[in-house]
């Protein structure tokens, strides 16, 4: 591919990033929206870290049990949420909540400074911020589904993905480089400033996303454009509709569908892989470096480089991935990673073996795997895209912790070392590749099936409207 003839800094952006003109604010302000979102993040994370191991180390699998059962009782609130208000008011309550939390967190932290009761405040924290960034994760991606076309996703989401990227560096820069100077307390209200930023980074996103013409009203439109409604409506209906629907529907409409729990055993396996490998670092960093300081400039050259090769990648690799291979291939490029890796592990479990693939991994999730994941819920109506994503993201999610983290320990109990428990991980790798292409090629029916129905009638003016 040659670069167009056109000097012009704008189209020499729009060829290296595959966006098109058109797209240029709605994905401008889809990337801020994700930045705020993960700096908010990563601004708490390291005090939760903290919290943890002063809470005490053998306690942290429990933590995460807590953080599973605080997650199965959420995400009913959430779906009545979405059941009765609009696109705009329950994403903007769902911030504004955490951010409420927040508040009452930087009071406690304040107020609360020693002794046992600082100790279960701090394990409080702990679930708390294990919920908010799956929760407000979720809440973004169910929202960018919402907006964008199926194909649209496919060479957006990775660009989009950029401002979460740097989002990351942005809050863990804040807290690393204040920490020495502003209590943890003071730096919870950093975050708070930041999920209003994305407040208003939605709700300008859902404006102009309601003053769109309707899909289908121009050459190429409805195959791929923005859709903020897509099959299920005009933009404007999307953005004014109540999606309906009972406080358990997400969970049902998991259960009921093969596609929807195959996404949920996809985010399940790999979940589990994960906590294994995460597991299996700590005993060979461990082993390769006798000091504390060697071993956090190691875990910090690490998470350099996922980031730099993060931000490549989704710059000028993921949206090109995804035309050239398609989204079945593109699916399959982490799980068969995995294999390759855990193979390498089992063979030789050396530090040099763990940096390749843990590197290659976690840039491979942040750049392929999540935006190709969140393609599959485009050709999903909005009340899945919402409800059973929502679901799928948080409970399936810390349900793969809690079994890689008590098998690990199970089969570590059995005397298992780290060559070992890094083979049980390939057949798993491999059911997960199974499952990665059967997704992606009924990904392809869904999406045809639904850009070739007949277009509802759009609803009457004026009152809420059902999206469905």
């Amino acid at each position: 591919m040659t670069p167009p003839p056109e000097s012009e800094p704008r189209t020499i952006v729009a060829w290296l990033t595959g966006t098109r003109p058109e797209e240029g604010r709605l994905v401008l302000l889809s990337a801020l929206y994700f930045f705020f979102i993960l700096s908010a993040y990563y601004v708490i994370r390291p005090i939760r870290e903290e919290m943890a191991v002063a809470g005490g180390v053998e306690n942290i699998p429990w933590l995460f049990t807590g953080t599973l059962t605080a997650m199965l009782l959420v995400h009913p609130i959430f779906a009545a949420v979405v059941s009765r208000w609009t696109r705009r008011r329950f994403v903007t309550l769902t911030y504004r909540f955490f951010m409420l939390n927040l508040l009452v967190y930087f009071v406690l932290l304040s107020v609360v400074t020693d002794g046992e009761a600082s100790v279960w405040v701090g394990r409080t924290f702990f679930v708390w911020i294990s919920v908010f960034n799956l929760f407000v994760v979720s809440v973004f991606w169910s929202f960018m589904t919402d907006i964008f076309r199926e194909r649209q996703s496919r060479r957006l989401f990775g660009l989009i993905g950029v401002g979460g990227t740097v989002g990351g560096i942005v809050g863990s820069s804040i807290t690393a480089f204040l920490v020495g100077f502003l209590s943890p307390a003071t730096l919870l209200l950093f975050s708070v400033l930041l999920l209003e930023g994305a407040v208003i980074c939605l709700r300008a996103l859902d404006s102009r996303c309601a003053t769109l013409p309707a899909a289908g009203g121009g050459p190429g439109a409805e195959a791929d454009g923005a859709s903020g409604g897509g099959r299920d409506g005009s933009r404007t209906e999307a953005s004014e509709a109540v999606i309906g629907g009972s406080a358990l529907e997400g969970i049902r409409r998991v259960l009921a569908s093969p596609y929807l729990l195959g996404i949920g055993a996809f985010m399940l396996l790999f979940t589990i892989g994960s906590t294994f490998l995460y597991n299996i670092q700590a005993d060979i960093v461990a082993r390769t470096f006798a000091t504390s300081a060697e071993r956090t400039s190691i875990f910090a050259r690490i998470d350099l480089s996922v980031n730099v090769l993060t931000l490549f990648t989704q710059l000028f690799l993921t949206g090109r991935i995804l035309k050239w291979l398609g989204l079945r291939l593109a699916l399959g490029i982490l799980p068969v990673l995995s294999i390759l890796g855990f193979l390498a592990l089992g063979a030789a479990p050396v530090f040099a073996v763990f940096v390749v693939f843990q590197v290659l991994r976690r840039a491979g999730n942040f750049a392929l795997a999540v935006p190709t994941r969140e393609v599959l819920y485009t050709v999903l109506p909005r009340r899945d895209k919402y409800k059973a994503k929502n679901f799928n993201d948080l409970f399936v999610y810390r349900a793969g912790d809690q079994i890689g983290v008590w098998s690990f320990a199970g089969l570590r109990a059995l005397g298992l070392g780290s060559s070992a428990l890094a083979l049980t991980m390939v057949p798993l790798a491999g059911l997960w590749l199974m499952i990665a292409l059967w997704l992606g090629r009924r990904q392809a029916e869904l999406a045809a099936r639904r850009r070739t129905a007949p277009r509802p009638r759009a609803a009457s003016a004026g009152g809420r409207r059902s999206a469905e």
